[in-house]
C-alpha cells in the first residue's frame, strides 16, 4: 500500500525550528513525499545538513526574510515564542500556522498508526517498533524523538501501511492523533508549566485514549501506578480493547524473566499462552519493559509474536538512550537523555547492573527551571545511585529563570542522601575534572536533556591525551 499523498497545505511548508527532534522528522517525511520543504533553525547542525540532503532549504537564524511568500503553511512547535519574526511575517502574509502535532496527524491519515505515549520511554519504544517492523520488511513510516544512528534517521516515509509515532503529552498535542494502537508506558507528574496535578495528567491521557479508533487497542503497563489508573478509568470505553503487560501474574502479556547480560538483556514473556525469549540490546529492566510494550502493540496489529520478538533483537539502541560514546584510558563514556528522577534512577540502576564492581561517575545537567523547582529534591536522591557526580547549571531550554531555583537544590538533596556531589558551573571545565577523577574500569555517564551530550567526545579526547 502506498501512503496518501500530500495535502495541499503541506506542499510548500516552512518550519520554524526545523532542526528540532520532532520538527525535523516531519520535515523529512514531507520532503520524501515530494513537498518543497523550507525552514529555519537557531544554529546549523548535522540534522540540518541531513535535511538539505533531502532537498530542504534550511536557513540559519530567524528572520522574516526567510519565509517565502508562496509558503502554503508555517509549522511551529510549542517551543516557538510568539514574537518570532517569521511567525509575525506569516501573520502579515496571511499564511496559515500549523502546530507540529497537526502536521504529524495529517501524515498518519489513511494509515494504521501506533502512537506511543508515556512520561518516559517513548523514544526507545517507538524506535524498537520502527527497527523491528523494518526488519520484517513491513517498511513502516515513523517519526521518533531521537536519531536511531545517523543524523536525520529519526523519521522515514515508508511504503507500508503502518505509521509509528511518539505521542507527546507535554503540551497535550497527543490529543490530535487517532491511532489504531495506543501505548501508555507510564504516567507521572511532569511538564509542570502545563500540568498542575496528577488529575490533570490522568484527564489528558483519558482524552488521548478516547481518540483510539473503534475496535482499536490500548497497550498499557500493568504494574506502573499512573498507567494502571488510566487503564481503570478507560476500561468501559466502548470499542476499546485493553492489553496489559508487565511482570505481574495478572498481566495479559507477562514478563517471566529478565536476565542481564552485560549491556544487553534476555527477556522471557508469555503472550497468548506461548512462551518467547528474545534479546534486548540495551541494559536495564525498564528497556526490557519497553520492548515488551512494542511486542504487544505489534501483535495487536496482527504481526506474529515470534516474528516480532526475533526482530526486536535487531534494535541496538538510539542516540542518547544509554548510548556508548566510546572508551579511552580504560574508561567507558555513556550518554543518557534522562532528566526526570524516574528516568535517572532507571538508567543508573541499569548501568549499575552492567558495571559490576566498576565506579559510576555522572555529569548531570538539570533541564528546565520548572522541573527543577518541582522535582529537584528527587533528582538529587537519584544521583545518590552514582559513586560520584558533577552537577552543572540548569539548562533553560525554552524557559526564563525562576528566582531562587538553581542546581543547588539538587546538590543539597544529593548530599543529604549521602551522595558525593560537586557543583560545576563551567561546562568547559568538565572534561578536565572528569579526567582527573576517572580511573581505568570506571563508567562515565553524561546525563540530561540539554547540551550535556556534547561533553562525551570532549571527555574521551581528554582521557586519550
Amino acid at each position: 500500500m502506498t501512503p496518501p499523498g500530500l495535502p495541499t497545505a503541506m506542499e510548500r511548508p516552512h518550519f520554524i525550528g526545523i532542526g528540532g527532534a520532532g520538527m525535523s522528522g516531519i520535515a523529512k517525511i514531507l520532503a520524501q513525499r515530494g513537498a518543497k520543504v523550507a525552514g529555519s533553525d537557531a544554529r546549523d547542525s548535522e540534522t540540518a545538513r541531513a535535511l538539505r540532503a533531502h532537498g530542504a532549504t534550511v536557513h540559519i537564524g530567524h528572520a522574516a526574510a526567510h519565509l517565502a511568500a508562496d509558503s502554503t503553511c508555517v509549522v511551529v512547535s510549542s517551543a516557538i515564542r510568539s514574537d518570532n519574526p517569521e511567525l509575525a511575517r506569516a501573520a502579515e502574509l496571511g499564511i496559515p500556522v500549523v502546530h507540529r502535532s497537526d502536521a504529524l496527524a495529517g501524515l498518519m491519515d489513511g494509515l494504521r498508526p501506533i502512537a506511543v505515549a508515556g512520561t518516559h520511554g517513548k523514544t526507545t519504544t517507538t524506535s524498537m517498533l520502527a527497527v523491528s517492523l523494518s526488519a520484517l520488511g513491513l517498511d513502516p513510516s515513523y517519526a521518533i524523538g531521537g536519531d536511531l544512528d545517523a543524523p536525520g534517521s529519526n523519521a522515514h516515509h515508508g511504503e507500508g501501511d503502518i505509521f509509528v509515532a511518539e505521542a507527546d503529552e507535554s503540551d497535550r498535542s497527543f490529543h490530535k492523533y487517532t491511532p489504531q494502537v495506543a501505548i501508555i508506558l507510564n504516567a507521572e507528574l511532569d511538564h509542570h508549566a502545563n500540568y498542575a496535578s496528577m488529575e490533570e495528567i490522568y484527564e489528558s491521557f483519558e482524552t488521548f485514549v478516547a481518540k483510539v479508533v473503534p475496535g482499536g487497542t490500548l497497550v498499557v503497563a500493568h504494574g506502573q501506578a499512573g498507567a494502571a489508573e488510566i487503564a481503570a478509568r478507560v476500561a468501559g470505553n466502548e470499542g476499546l480493547r485493553v492489553v496489559t503487560y508487565g511482570e505481574e501474574e495478572a498481566a495479559d502479556v507477562r514478563i517471566t524473566k529478565i536476565t542481564p547480560r552485560g549491556l544487553t538483556s534476555e527477556v522471557t514473556v508469555v503472550i497468548d499462552g506461548r512462551m518467547l525469549t528474545f534479546t534486548v540490546s540495551v541494559p536495564g529492566r525498564h528497556y526490557a519493559h519497553n520492548a515488551v510494550a512494542a511486542l504487544a502493540a505489534g501483535v495487536a496489529l496482527g504481526i506474529p509474536a515470534h516474528n516480532l520478538a526475533s526482530a526486536l533483537g535487531k534494535y541496538t539502541g538510539v542516540k542518547r538512550r544509554l548510548q556508548l560514546k566510546g572508551e579511552a584510558a580504560g574508561v567507558q563514556v555513556i550518554d543518557s537523555y534522562a532528566h526526570h528522577p524516574t528516568e535517572m534512577s532507571a538508567d543508573l540502576e541499569a548501568i549499575r547492573g552492567a558495571a559490576g564492581d566498576s565506579r559510576i561517575l555522572v555529569v548531570f545537567q538539570p533541564h528546565l527551571f520548572s522541573r527543577t523547582q518541582e522535582l529537584g529534591k528527587e533528582m538529587g536522591q537519584a544521583l545518590a545511585l552514582a559513586d560520584s557526580a558533577l552537577v552543572l547549571d540548569i539548562y533553560p531550554a525554552r524557559e526564563d529563570p525562576i528566582p531562587g531555583i538553581t542546581s543547588e537544590i539538587i546538590i543539597a538533596s544529593a548530599r543529604a542522601a549521602g551522595a558525593d556531589v560537586t557543583a560545576e558551573h563551567e561546562k568547559d571545565a568538565v572534561a578536565d575534572v572528569i579526567a582527573g577523577m576517572a580511573k581505568p574500569g570506571d563508567l562515565v555517564l553524561t546525563m540530561g536533556a540539554g547540551d550535556v551530550t556534547d561533553l562525551g567526545p570532549q571527555i574521551l579526547a581528554r582521557l586519550s591525551s
